[in-house]
């Protein structure tokens, strides 16, 4: 494990080998996890981390944040909403109760 994750909580990961982590290889994991599930300071962790490109890149393709998650990280990354993946399948596919 590279050290520059031992800072995270373990439980963000409860479904995989903490110690097994690999920072190129689950660069994804890992940010989605972050994203989701961290606080502000595991944002700024996560900065030191990987790049902004890199960050960017990969929150744009998550299949699911939460509302607030998704409004927060709009603004935090300065990414505009419909950027993300998220955002344009849940404006595909509206529910009956939300008109």
């Amino acid at each position: 494990m590279d050290s520059s994750l031992a800072l995270f909580n373990k439980a963000y990961f409860w479904d995989v080998d903490f110690n097994k982590l690999d920072r190129s290889k689950s660069m994804r994991l890992i940010i989605e996890r972050v994203i989701n599930l961290g606080n502000l300071s595991d944002l700024k962790r996560i900065r030191d981390i990987y790049t902004e490109g890199e960050i960017r890149l990969t929150i744009c393709n998550i299949s699911y944040l939460d509302p607030k998650t998704l409004h927060f990280a709009s603004l935090f990354f300065n990414i505009p909403k419909n950027r993300f993946k998220c955002y344009a399948k849940r404006q595909s596919a509206p529910l009956p109760w939300n008109y």
